[in-house]
């Protein structure tokens, strides 16, 4: 295996507030045999922090379905939009053009989002081709849309059933309005959005089921591909919901939603 952590930016380049703060990419890299597919990963957190539990444990999950992994320690508060996704165009297009290095194939390229992780993934989605990211190191058109969208108990919605912690974090206080509207993603899919896995269970008390309802909705009306999976019961944070991740929490371990892993490795073999 490669392993490696890459700070994607050199130090002029970055403009984020942080500047004690440095994006980095963290590679998984199957080196042995034929070119694969790749996962590129965006932790939860809010936009505050970055989590382990949606990291590490992910990218072996990948590992382990036959993926090369990369999770992408994005830029979070008190840096505010564009720039957590300029961070993850920066990383694909970094994984694209390393693509024969890293033993990748460059069409075959999922990313995979969790919570406020799942916006910045679903956000690459709609906004790929927005003018502020083709200023971007390393960017041709089309260069940073992903073939795949795995998005886990996502933020979507700015709406009446936002994660407003999130977009506070994101964009700062009072955000003006066109922000806001700009980054409620479930308004701004086409049908270039690319197909998209989604699951959330049905009582998340953090991020509304309707975030997931509502994208799926958006992609319908688009005619994007999606698979859906709303289970009864789990709290938010679930990530692989068993003993690796669950932090001494015994409500993160559960064997019913536990299948979303396999669901979603039978549905990348299909999909990329």
């Amino acid at each position: 295996m490669i392993h490696n952590e890459i700070k994607i930016w050199g130090s002029a380049e970055y403009a984020g507030a942080d500047k004690d703060f440095s994006p980095v990419l963290s590679t998984y890299i199957l080196k042995d045999g034929p070119k694969k597919g790749a996962v590129l990963i965006f932790p939860g957190g809010g936009y505050s922090f970055t989590s382990w539990r949606e990291a590490e444990p992910i990218a072996i999950w990948a590992n382990n379905a036959g993926y090369n992994a990369f999770v992408l320690y994005y830029s979070v508060s008190p840096n505010r939009h564009p720039q957590p996704l300029l961070d993850a165009t920066r990383a694909l297009c970094l994984i694209r053009d390393r693509a024969e290095e890293w033993n990748t194939d460059k069409d075959r390229i999922a990313v995979c989002g969790f919570s406020a992780g799942g916006h910045l993934a679903a956000s690459l989605a709609a906004h790929y081709n927005c003018d502020y990211l083709k200023e971007v190191r390393g960017m041709e058109e089309g260069k940073n849309r992903p073939d795949a969208v795995i998005l886990c108990y996502p933020v979507i919605t700015s709406g009446k059933n936002a994660h407003a912690g999130s977009f506070k974090n994101l964009l700062g206080e009072n955000a003006p309005s066109h922000l806001m509207e700009h980054l409620s993603i479930e308004k701004h899919v086409t049908d270039k959005f690319p197909p998209a896995f989604i699951w959330s269970t049905y009582n998340d008390s953090a991020v509304p089921v309707e975030n997931s309802l509502l994208l799926a909705a958006a992609l319908r009306s688009s005619n994007v591909p999606f698979e859906l999976h709303i289970f009864p019961d789990g709290p938010h944070g679930l990530s692989l919901c068993n003993e690796i991740t669950n932090e001494g929490r015994t409500d993160f371990i559960n064997p019913e939603v536990a299948v979303w892993a396999k669901l979603c490795e039978s549905w990348l073999k299909k999909t990329l």
